[in-house]
C-alpha cells in the first residue's frame, strides 16, 4: 500500500451518474451540473445532495425547496460539463446549451427534455444544509423516456476524468 492525499479520497467514492439539477425561482428557470448525491431511502424515495453555497442554484434550492434532478446519457457528456463549468447568474443556460425544459407535474423547475429520466423533487430536511450543504429530498414523481434504450450514463473521477458505464453483470441476491 502507499499513501494516498486525503484531498484526492473523493475520487474513489464518487456516487452515482453525473447528473443535471434543475430550479426555478421569480419565473426563472436554471441547471446546474451535480455529481455529489446518494440515494437513502427506498419507499419514499430519499436522496440527499450537495449544492455548494457558490452555486446560483443553492439559493433557489433552499428558498422554494424543490427541484428536478435530471440523468443525462453520455452523449450529453460535453453539455453536462460545459454546464457545470459555468453560472446561471449571468446566463440562461437552457438557452446557452440547447435544452428543452418541459413541464412538471408536481414542482415548478422543469425537466430536461434531452435526458433520458427526470426526478421531481422537494426538500424534506434541511437540518444539514448550513454545515454541510446537504439537502435531503423526497422524489415525488419519475419519468423515463423509452426512446432511450440501454442508455450509459457518465461518472466523475475528479480533475475533468469521467467513466462511463459498460457492461452489465446479474449475481444472485437477496434484494427483490
Amino acid at each position: 500500500m502507499k499513501d494516498l492525499p486525503l484531498a484526492k479520497v473523493y475520487q474513489l467514492l464518487e456516487p452515482g451518474p453525473v447528473v443535471l439539477l434543475t430550479t426555478a425561482r421569480r419565473g426563472r428557470a436554471n441547471v446546474m451540473t451535480m455529481s455529489w448525491h446518494m440515494m437513502v431511502e427506498f419507499e419514499p424515495p430519499l436522496v440527499a445532495c450537495v449544492v455548494s453555497t457558490a452555486d446560483h442554484s443553492f439559493s433557489a434550492l433552499r428558498a422554494t425547496r424543490e427541484c428536478v434532478i435530471a440523468v443525462p446519457a453520455v452523449k450529453l457528456a460535453a453539455k453536462v460539463v460545459a454546464i457545470g463549468n459555468c453560472s446561471g447568474r449571468d446566463r440562461d443556460k437552457f438557452a446557452a446549451f440547447g435544452l428543452t425544459p418541459l413541464p412538471a407535474k408536481r414542482v415548478a423547475p422543469p425537466l430536461v427534455a434531452e435526458c433520458f429520466a427526470n426526478l421531481e423533487c422537494r426538500v424534506v430536511d434541511t437540518r444539514l444544509v448550513n454545515r454541510y450543504n446537504l439537502f435531503v429530498l423526497e422524489v415525488l414523481k419519475a419519468w423515463t423516456d423509452p426512446a432511450q434504450k440501454r442508455p450509459r450514463t457518465i461518472h466523475h473521477q475528479g480533475y475533468g476524468i469521467f467513466v462511463v458505464d459498460g457492461r452489465t453483470i446479474r449475481l444472485r441476491s437477496k434484494m427483490p
